[in-house]
């Protein structure tokens, strides 16, 4: 495996601080507001908290992975998008478990099955990860991953979580904001985002949080992670852009945490600053971890990217999209 560092310092005397912040003033989610957001689960009456009938999964192949010859995406689910790039399986943010939680017995299950369990995966050259909370960085999942990825991409100090579950260290590069790396002919650029990290209650903003930029020989690609909306995207568009394709967080929002996750609307103004051509929604319809409806992030995204002018792509969990292509939306989630 081929890897070109770029202003990036893999070792293990990088001095770290002891809590990262944002570039812009953010009020983090506190114990008041999720409280509040928990009785909201427990005495709103939401139409649509999640499918009354099963969604439509596509199942994916090994074998279709490895003879597949163009740059393409299939979503997994939540933020776990499956990457065929310059020849190379990227997957982001792999979540495969049943829950989003730190017990497998409580917490948001997921809606549908993943199109491809992680066992059945032929060999992944890159993982990326954007943070530490657990709908991003589940164990289970790396744990499954650990012997059969060549190389894992993380933010600041996620690495020792990787090492305790099983992944070789000489495998795990670790990337500060705009320090980049080179695997084969893909350049990865860990790149800014507005969010915050912490897996308990004791430990807050420890591990470092990002979006990704991923610039192929003939594409080029945007993974927000989870981020609020802010001045970052036009920053990394300006640099980096543009984009043949925008994976952007839409989902999870609400009022009482206006800082730390983008409404529809904001997701498709993201998507504008980036300079995309094409925008996926992601990080929603596959775990309840708002009041909204489960449905409501694409509904609203999509009402939003017609009025913008957006080219917006929408496909079920498991369809093959061609990156750069935006096919008809089937409005599958209605």
């Amino acid at each position: 495996m081929l890897l070109t560092a770029c202003s990036a310092n893999t070792s293990d005397q990088r001095q770290y601080p002891d809590v990262f912040i944002n570039t812009e003033y953010v009020e983090r989610p506190g114990a008041g507001s999720l409280l509040a957001v928990a009785k909201d689960y427990l005495s709103s009456e939401r139409l649509r908290p999640e499918p009354i009938k099963p969604l439509p999964v596509q199942t994916i192949t090994a074998d279709q992975l490895t003879v597949e010859k163009q740059n393409v995406v299939y979503r997994i689910g939540h933020s776990t998008l499956l990457l065929k790039l310059d020849g190379q399986l990227i997957l982001t943010d792999p979540m495969f478990s049943e829950r989003a939680s730190p017990s497998q017995w409580v917490g948001p299950k997921r809606f549908h099955p993943v199109p491809i369990r992680p066992e059945d995966l032929p060999p992944i050259d890159v993982v990326v990860i954007s943070h530490d909370h657990y709908d991003h960085l589940d164990q289970g999942s790396v744990e499954a991953l650990a012997d059969k990825t060549a190389v894992f991409l993380v933010p600041l100090k996620v690495k020792p979580y990787l090492v305790e579950w099983g992944v070789r260290p000489d495998k795990i590069i670790e990337l500060n904001w705009w320090e980049s790396v080179s695997v084969k002919n893909t350049e990865f650029v860990l790149t800014p985002a507005q969010h915050f990290s912490g897996r308990g209650v004791l430990k807050k903003d420890n591990t470092l949080w990002g979006s990704w930029v991923m610039l192929g020989e003939n594409a080029r690609v945007f993974f927000s992670g989870d981020s609020g909306y802010f001045g970052g995207f036009k920053r990394i568009g300006k640099k980096y852009g543009p984009f043949d394709l925008t994976l952007i967080e839409t989902g999870a929002y609400n009022s009482r945490w206006p800082f730390v996750h983008m409404f529809p609307e904001q997701s498709v103004q993201a998507h504008i600053d980036l300079n995309g051509k094409v925008m996926m929604p992601i990080h929603n319809c596959t775990f309840d971890l708002s009041t909204h409806d489960w449905n409501e992030p694409l509904l609203k995204a999509f009402q939003s990217s017609k009025k913008r002018d957006v080219t917006m792509v929408a496909p079920q969990m498991g369809e093959r999209l061609v990156i750069g292509e935006a096919p008809p939306i089937s409005s599958w989630w209605k």
